[in-house]
């Protein structure tokens, strides 16, 4: 990434952006100084039905999120939680807009190092949240679970919707015309990176216009507009 920065290259790359936090925070210093649009492609923020959800909860009690595998273990701790897990603890604190605080947790490791099991609990303003995965679970089910003044909701494979509000429990069909891209979140992923450079551009061009048109008034005698007060 240092190389594609350092070309003036505008970036966006899968998580994690860096091993150690020294390293992301010194790509994102970078970014910034060459004024380049630098992104982690966290793809379940841009899931439509998970978007949907963060509009919906409200004054949540609680939220949990499951994303559990067959039989996965594999890899050392360290690998898998950054792989993996690191997905589940994001989504479950960007439904929560972020405020939520840890307060415990466990991790089940094997004899040889391989993470079997995690599972943490964190406070927000909101409510509790709380993220598990296991890696030999027999199921690779994905579902988020939301307690919230009023209703309960549930979404499965980011493609199941359930909500049940005082009326009965209600199931919406999954949408014919989306594509798995576009379901967990791929495609907005990448349509958002995309706006963001062309915006980036957009400023770019808007100031080097400023500047050209400063110099040419300068050059012709006359006081630019924001620098001559009223």
């Amino acid at each position: 990434m240092n190389h594609l920065l350092n070309a003036g290259v505008h970036v966006c790359v899968d998580k994690p952006l860096a091993d150690k936090l020294s390293e992301a925070e010194t790509l994102v210093e970078l970014a910034a100084r060459r004024r380049l649009t630098l992104m982690v492609g966290f793809n379940r923020r841009f899931a439509p039905l998970y978007r949907e959800l963060k509009g919906r909860l409200g004054e949540a009690a609680s939220l949990r999120m499951d994303k559990h595998r067959s039989d996965s273990v594999g890899n050392d701790l360290r690998f898998t939680l950054l792989d993996d897990y690191l997905h589940v603890v994001d989504t479950a604190l960007w439904l929560a807009d972020g405020q939520a605080r840890l307060r415990g947790g466990a991790l089940k490791i094997t004899p040889q190092g391989e993470m079997l099991y995690a599972e943490h609990q964190f406070s927000s303003p909101r409510g509790q949240v709380t993220t598990s995965m296991h890696r030999r679970a027999g199921s690779q089910r994905e579902w988020v679970q939301a307690v919230t003044d009023g209703g309960l909701y549930a979404v499965s494979e980011m493609r199941e919707w359930q909500e049940e509000c005082g009326h009965g429990v209600v199931q919406r069909p999954v949408a014919g015309w989306q594509t798995t891209l576009e379901q967990r979140g791929f495609v907005g992923c990448a349509r958002h990176f995309i706006e963001c450079v062309q915006i980036r551009q957009f400023l770019k061009l808007q100031a080097n216009r400023r500047c050209w048109l400063s110099g040419s008034l300068r050059n012709c005698g006359a006081t630019p507009l924001a620098n001559n007060p009223l």
